[in-house]
């Protein structure tokens, strides 16, 4: 699943688990006992119950991870259901409270307060059902189910079936997903209407008269176009689609046009809708892992933004740009982006020129990744272009995770749709913050992990995932001939051109412009028009880019804050390590140890460097300020 999906369904999930939960496990499946010698057995049965419950309601990510028990399964989003996971899981919070702390250490301790923090923020959060609204500008069925066959092993004969059962699925998720949507429109809890202006058109690409009659064209029947029509699985793949998924996409968009558009709300702000401030205020605690206020994000932001802005203008002198001796300051600025935004050789005219030039780009990176890490994950990973009916309304790249325990590679995910909108000074950041060493890195090194409970394979925090994913495109500063050191502090690394430097200060500048944006729409009623117009003027983004992120900021309030703040925490980690351990500190290990416990709150990081730098005997007064 791609991170920003996998995020939003944790969240989910989150939310399902502390407002909802497993009365035990179906007939036939199997409950985990996991054998941690060692491991105090308290605790490793609570992360077995709460394991089985984050499988059970996102049986695909299970199926990724290599867990197929539930490998003929989709998610069970009905209030049944949700009422069911809510027993269960304040079951397990009740008794995770209940556990003596006194007599834990090391591992154990620190999943006690994990699972416990995990289920308490849940908890909080379960009141603003969020199962009510499953479809924004980035998400929904139409946009996810078509691509799950990327996520899941195929390798055997039983997996295509299990696939194939999982398509018959679809009808009754839809239908569910529909009747949820209706509840929250009799509780006014809808989405603004803006950021679902091209949903409706979105949907029908699944239920188009060519897919009706001749349903192998579906994206759906991709796994199983190498079979012959008269194969088994194969026909009873298409009478799936012909007869269950097609039909069911047409109610879902006639539902949307007819019921669900109208009724959605004309404001944007989070704090505009029927859970108030409230919910973003949870959105910002959930995504950040943090106590920030949205004045202190905003604040933070601003600052972020003229720090990196007065960067971007001195590079501007580097470049060959005919006219940067001609303007000044904030003219010039605006002048140097709109010259980036028009000039052509900065495009790429063809889909497989774009991918051979990322393709590239990862073999730069990978011989220089030993040099930063200690650890290296065994998980291969490969480029792929977003499918076409989900590019129109997909960010610029997206990072679909895998497993060696279920054999599915991971995949960076790269949106070629309209290719006057993709810039070529944006690409050696993109990649090194979806595919290596971002997304992919962490998520392998997660599942890799030996002698680890499972669930923490499955857990994301979005401010240590895309903190560290934000973070490692500075590690392209380190990399190359050029590599920036003690002795080279100017060093520009894979960035020697100055475009692609710019590019790089771009993307930072863009995370930090989402401090300033999600808090003026959430929190302090700017408008769609003013926050889009905000992120023209201060990045080298293009009007696509722009327009899409903002509505996504608009669909998922908070979720944006998480990368800036998190790489600013990662950031003053490292530089406190640095200080306190001087000639004895070591990028990789360091890097090793923000990575090697999986994705956990900012907080429990923290500390956990602390104790690592505590280890190798660093300095107190400068290990934990």
């Amino acid at each position: 699943m791609n991170t920003i999906l996998r995020a939003s369904l944790m969240g989910l999930i989150a939310a399902a688990v502390a407002g909802s939960a497993l009365a035990g496990l179906p007939d036939g499946i199997e409950p985990t006992r996991s054998v941690m010698p060692g491991r105090d057995a308290r605790v490793v049965s609570l992360l077995d119950a709460y394991y089985d419950l984050i499988c059970q309601a996102d049986p695909v990510g299970a199926s990724t991870r290599g867990d197929l028990r539930f490998n003929d399964r989709l998610p069970d989003p009905s209030p049944e259901t949700v009422a069911a996971q809510r027993a269960t899981a304040s079951a397990i919070l009740a008794r995770v409270r209940l556990l003596d702390r006194s007599t834990l250490a090391g591992e154990d301790a620190l999943d006690a307060d994990l699972l416990e923090y995990t289920l308490d923020l849940a908890e909080r959060g379960a009141r603003f059902l969020p199962e009510q609204m499953p479809i924004n500008a980035l998400e929904g069925p139409h946009i996810s189910l078509p691509q799950m066959y990327l996520q899941i092993p195929l390798a055997s004969e039983q997996h295509v079936a299990d696939y194939v059962a999982r398509l018959e699925k679809i009808p009754a998720l839809i239908n569910q997903q529909i009747a949820n949507m209706r509840a929250g429109v009799q509780a006014g809890r809808v989405p603004p209407r803006v950021i679902l202006a091209d949903t409706v058109s979105g949907v029908r690409t699944q239920c188009t008269p060519e897919i009706a009659a001749r349903p192998s064209s579906s994206p759906f029947y991709t796994p199983l176009r190498a079979r012959g029509d008269s194969d088994p699985l194969a026909a009873r793949a298409q009478r799936a689609i012909a007869d269950g998924i097609v039909p069911a996409f047409e109610r879902l968009a006639a539902f949307l046009e007819k019921e669900y558009l109208p009724a959605c709300r004309e404001t944007i702000g989070a704090a505009e809708g029927v859970d108030g401030i409230g919910l973003y205020e949870h959105q910002l605690r959930y995504h950040t892992t943090t106590e920030l206020t949205a004045r202190q994000i905003h604040d933070i932001g601003l600052a972020e933004v003229a720090r990196i802005k007065a960067e971007m203008i001195r590079v501007i002198d580097e470049t060959d740009w005919p006219e940067k001796n001609s303007f000044s300051g904030e003219d010039r600025f605006a002048r140097f982006i709109a010259f980036l935004r028009k000039d052509p050789r900065f495009y790429f005219t063809s889909e497989e020129e774009m991918l051979n030039g990322y393709r590239a780009i990862g073999k730069r990176i990978d011989p220089e990744l030993v040099g930063l890490f200690a650890t290296l994950p065994r998980l291969t990973w490969g480029i792929r272009p977003i499918p076409r009916f989900a590019a129109p309304s997909s960010p610029a790249a997206y990072y679909y995770p895998g497993s060696t325990k279920s054999g599915v590679p991971g995949y960076f995910m790269v949106n070629t749709y309209d290719l006057t909108q993709r810039p070529k000074y944006g690409m050696i950041s993109l990649t090194l913050h979806e595919a290596v060493p971002g997304h992919h890195f962490q998520g392998a090194i997660a599942d890799e992990i030996p002698s680890q409970h499972p669930y923490r394979a499955a857990m994301w925090y979005t401010a240590h995932g895309e903190g560290w994913a934000l973070y490692a495109e500075s590690l392209g500063l380190e990399m190359g001939d050029d590599a920036r050191s003690a002795t080279n502090p100017l060093g520009r690394g894979l960035y020697t051109d100055p475009y692609d430097y710019f590019g790089r200060l771009s993307d930072e500048i863009w995370r930090a412009c989402r401090l300033v944006v999600d808090t003026g729409i959430h929190a302090f009623g700017w408008s769609r028009q003013r926050a889009i117009d905000y992120m023209l003027a201060n990045t080298a983004g293009t009007e696509l880019d722009s327009v899409s992120e903002i509505d996504r900021y608009i669909g998922w309030p908070g979720q944006a804050c998480a990368y800036k703040l998190g790489e600013i925490r990662i950031v003053d980690l490292r530089r406190r390590a640095t200080d306190a351990l001087g000639p004895a500190f070591d990028r990789r290990l360091f890097h090793d140890e923000l990575l090697n416990a999986g994705s956990i709150p900012l907080a429990v990081l923290e500390k956990r460097i602390d104790r690592w730098i505590g280890a190798r005997g660093g300095r107190k007064d400068n290990a934990a300020r």
